[in-house]
């Protein structure tokens, strides 16, 4: 979670190092200077001793980021290249070619083309690899190659890229590439509405109000917002969001902090659209930060029917401040509680186990807090939703399978071997399913789930202690014994990853717009929100009304 707000702090050079002064950390302030004052000689002395030439602007940039890496995932410094992309994504636009792209092994991946941007203008499809850019070959260029293809509009970029094993050359032709909070909003029936809200960046709630006024003009008198993977951003939007659906001067979220300063509590301050619509939240395990904020807020007010699987789990606030030459810090600067007094932050960072992993809240430690209607909801573990959907969870074996790509590299070969399937929803058989489980054996995909993970670790220990040889035949079989449970798993789970499988397919043949249209007809979660906005008597029940 994010709070917007900028503040320029100069710190100034002080005989043996750079410190500032403030309220914070001023009994501290000693030892700070001290440390200060050992990391410049030592900074000074490397660079100038060192045995080869030292690069000391990206010594900092790694050493000040590790430094940040050891307090929690979301205190991060940005360079000045870091600072332009981070503001892309508070405020939803930017030059560029309109498309996700991802560096993975080396290569510069193209994952989703948007309809009707740059990238998809100019020919390219999800899993071309870019090779080249301009005159730059990207197979020895180590910096981040997305930042070539950002430049003025209507700049032209030439781009050679590989697509099934051929090499092809295109023109990216740069546009102001506008990133919707809101990609997608439709009806399911004549009466539900469906709002996907993807990010909360500043037009969030300008747009989710647009989308709401929308379908209520067209005559729906029911809603689901769909929050499902979206990972949040900022405060202030998701308290404008919840505006919407609930009066004015309520107060949404408080955070709390050790500085006085950072505690505040964030109330509506306009009138809303729609006090009474019925509404149904649906959220899952991506669901993070401002997300959780919307969904335990209006689940707290009695607002709202929460469905789905368990949130995240992020009650840590950020904010940005700008820092000299450009550069900036965001700071983890307090907590933030829902209107019934929780906190969901599931993950405790002060306290880490032996391998430095922050301790997850064990679920006896929750606290139980109520509703305004008196509902019992708890603290420490993310949103537990008023009706959980198990089938929303996915399996650690389909995590795998999404994170090391092995279905986005089928969806890639598949989508080139049935070209002709067009405005179609692609029809996954049981022999397309084998054909995936040989696509897994043919390309040799490591699914790195935690079990190898542990066993390759495992084994790495023992060639550096020279026992390898003597335990090879035990490892070979453990590794064997994994694989064959993967195997397991693979077919247990083959509902769950011809879902993931068929999703990857429609943005291939339909893009976004398509998956989302898909979602309106099968999605399970949407289906089980129509069914209780449908339903009055249960609706109302879930609410205590």
């Amino acid at each position: 979670m994010q709070i917007n707000f900028k503040k320029r702090i100069i710190l100034p050079v002080v005989a043996a190092g750079v410190f500032f002064i403030g309220t914070s950390f001023k009994d501290d302030f000693f030892e700070i200077a001290k440390q200060i004052e050992i990391f410049t000689e030592v900074f000074k002395t490397v660079n100038m001793n060192y045995v080869d030439q030292t690069n000391p602007g990206q010594m900092m940039d790694t050493a000040i980021k590790t430094m940040l890496a050891d307090l929690d995932p979301y205190t991060n410094y940005f360079n000045e290249q870091d600072v332009v992309k981070f503001k892309i994504n508070a405020t939803g636009e930017y030059t560029g070619i309109g498309a996700q792209i991802s560096r993975k092994d080396g290569k510069l991946i193209i994952k989703e083309p948007y309809k009707n941007y740059p990238a998809d203008k100019a020919g390219l499809k999800a899993g071309d690899e870019i090779i080249q850019i301009g005159e730059v070959n990207l197979i020895d260029f180590k910096e981040d190659a997305s930042q070539l293809l950002k430049g003025g509009k209507n700049a032209k970029i030439s781009v050679k890229y590989k697509r099934q094993g051929k090499i092809a050359t295109t023109e990216i032709v740069l546009e102001e590439v506008e990133i919707k909070a809101i990609p997608f909003f439709g009806k399911v029936d004549d009466k539900t509405g469906y709002i996907v809200l993807s990010q909360f960046n500043r037009k969030a709630s300008s747009e989710t109000k647009a989308a709401l006024e929308s379908l209520k003009k067209d005559g729906v008198e029911r809603i689901i917002l769909d929050l499902r993977g979206n990972p949040g951003g900022l405060l202030h939007e998701a308290v404008n969001i919840c505006n919407l659906f609930v009066p004015k001067n309520e107060i949404i979220v408080t955070t709390k902090s050790k500085i006085e300063q950072h505690n505040n509590s964030y109330k509506t301050s306009f009138e809303a659209v729609d006090l009474e619509i019925p509404l149904v939240i649906l959220v899952d395990g991506k669901s993070a930060s401002a997300s959780e904020i919307v969904a335990g807020a209006l689940q707290d007010l009695d607002r709202a029917v929460v469905i789905g699987s368990r949130s995240f789990g992020k009650g840590l606030v950020q904010r940005p401040i700008d820092l000299v030459y450009g550069t900036q810090v965001k700071v983890t600067i307090s907590r933030y509680y829902t209107p019934s007094g929780r906190c969901i932050q599931s993950l405790d960072y002060g306290h880490k186990d032996a391998s430095g992993k922050a301790i997850r809240t064990d679920a006896k430690n929750y606290n139980a807090f109520k509703t305004r209607k008196g509902r019992t909801v708890y603290d420490g573990g993310g949103i537990l939703p008023d009706v959980v959907l198990e089938e929303t969870k996915l399996s650690s074996i389909s995590e795998a399978l999404q994170q090391n790509d092995a279905i986005f590299n089928f969806a890639t070969d598949y989508y080139y071997r049935n070209p002709s399937v067009g405005e179609k929803i692609p029809t996954l058989t049981d022999a397309d399913y084998a054909a995936f489980k040989q696509f897994l054996k043919k390309e040799d995909f490591s699914l790195d789930t935690e079990t190898q993970k542990a066993l390759k670790k495992a084994f790495e220990l023992a060639q550096k202690e020279g026992i390898d040889e003597s335990i090879k035949a035990e490892y070979n079989q453990l590794t064997a014994a994994v694989q064959k449970s993967e195997d397991i798993q693979i077919n247990k789970y083959q509902k769950e990853i011809k879902n993931l499988m068929l999703d990857e397919l429609i943005l291939r043949y339909q893009y976004r717009e398509g998956l989302y249209k898909y979602y309106i007809k099968s999605n399970s979660e949407i289906k089980k929100a129509t069914g209780i906005l449908n339903n009055p008597l249960e609706y109302n029940k879930i609410l205590l009304k």
